[in-house]
């Protein structure tokens, strides 16, 4: 039976009070950057609650973490505190406890329309990571380019493949991509093509934030690494994919994957998240005993892309996807991140990988949808090979509970034209 909250909570409402997702915002009326939670079409200020001395735990009570610009601090302090926090905020929240409902005064203070606000970027992000931990992404992308002899290269089954990200150019939701200009493979004899890039793609991912992190040259145990885990973000990992195949050999991607990089303005808990726990799928062969977990876990989390094309005004559903569909777990991920020592930090940001399903409706970027352009799409009677100028892509997630949802909101961007 759903939560009862004294704030009313549409029942298709991504935020009701089982989610509890955490951001950060700026009043549009003034003020300085805080950290907030989303409850229905609302906006919870965390700073004012601390303010006014309701965070009386054992851990939060004499901190400044909710009087901070980002959830930085926050998520350096551990499970215990967030535990403390959503014990905290969801009975101040609950239609019962009247210490916010029957107090007018604090209520104006600290809950204001989402209408009213302007996300930021939650975190301070020093470091970002993006694996590859899709099999059917993997299957589809290697008999693309390689054949369907050998698409998925022998390595892939015993580590979760990643590169080094670029988090300078990662963005919130509602931001602009510029289309990447760079160098794309010759044709004949001809030099390498340089211009605006001619395949932007976008790529369905999910990514995690880091809460604790670990110190030089000490890794992280795979069964303990979901306390190092505060939660999740939608992800689009934007992809020139001309740019990205003419220099990905031999180092990987570079420029193709670092003009920009989307996530959703709120993270979603992996204890909000815990009742669409679900069994990993099976790996073949048995990963070495570092990422041997003890149980191996995933979450039932639908997943849908809309593209809306140039001039239109109605967006149209291209995939439908799930996050259960991974083959590395977040976990696994992040023990491996680890494995060789690398520290890690609070804030930093691990992305999945396009998350792509075992059928053409359930792939996660236009390359494998239209098959590197051999296959056309067509959107609202649009036909699209990759993305056009004017064109938005709207990621959704949101799973299913008994008579509620949690849900991540929505991570969107809009391409304009190249810079000349």
């Amino acid at each position: 039976m759903a939560l009862k909250s004294f704030i009313e909570v549409h029942p298709d409402s991504h935020f009701p009070l089982e989610n509890l997702p955490y951001g950060v915002f700026k009043p549009l009326a003034g003020g300085e950057p805080r950290p907030g939670v989303a409850i229905g079409d609302y906006v919870l200020d965390l700073s004012a609650i601390s303010t006014a001395g309701l965070f009386n735990g054992p851990i939060l009570k004499n901190s400044e973490c909710f009087l901070q610009p980002n959830l930085n601090m926050f998520l350096g302090m551990g499970r215990p505190a967030w535990k403390e926090a959503r014990a905290m905020i969801q009975k101040l929240l609950s239609a019962e406890d009247p210490t916010l409902r029957d107090n007018a005064s604090l209520r104006e203070k600290s809950l204001l329309p989402m209408n009213e606000v302007q996300m930021l970027l939650p975190a301070a992000i020093g470091d970002y990571t993006d694996f590859f931990s899709s099999m059917h992404h993997a299957k589809n992308c290697g008999t693309i380019f390689r054949g369907p002899e050998n698409p998925i290269p022998a390595n892939w089954f015993h580590l979760p493949i990643a590169y080094h990200g670029r988090a300078s150019s990662i963005v919130i939701s509602g931001t602009d991509i510029i289309r990447p200009r760079g160098q794309g493979h010759p044709i004949g004899n001809s030099p390498p093509y340089f211009g605006p890039s001619q395949k932007l793609d976008f790529e369905l991912e999910m990514a995690f934030v880091l809460g604790p992190g670990n110190e030089l040259g000490k890794p992280i145990n795979v069964n303990d690494a979901a306390d190092h885990i505060f939660g999740l973000v939608l992800m689009n990992d934007w992809s020139a994919r001309d740019i990205q195949a003419w220099e990905y050999v031999p180092l990987g991607p570079f420029l193709g994957k670092s003009f920009g990089t989307t996530i959703s303005p709120w993270i979603v808990t992996l204890d909000a998240l815990e009742p669409f726990a679900c069994d990993a799928p099976k790996q073949e062969p048995h990963p070495l005993e570092y990422l041997a977990e003890r149980k191996s876990k995933n979450y039932d989390i639908p997943l849908e892309v809309h593209i809306k094309p140039a001039g239109q005004k109605h967006s149209s559903v291209v995939t439908r996807s799930n996050f259960n569909h991974l083959y590395w777990t977040l976990t696994q991920q992040l023990a491996h991140h680890t494995i060789n020592g690398c520290n890690l930090r609070p804030g930093d940001l691990f992305g999945t990988g396009t998350i792509s399903g075992p059928d053409p409706e359930s792939f996660g970027c236009l390359l494998e949808l239209t098959w590197n352009g051999q296959k056309p799409l067509s959107v609202n009677g649009s036909v699209r090979k990759f993305l056009e100028d004017g064109d938005e892509v709207l990621f959704t997630g949101c799973c299913k509970g008994k008579g509620y949802n949690v849900g991540f909101g929505t991570c969107s961007g809009k391409i304009v034209p190249a810079l000349l």
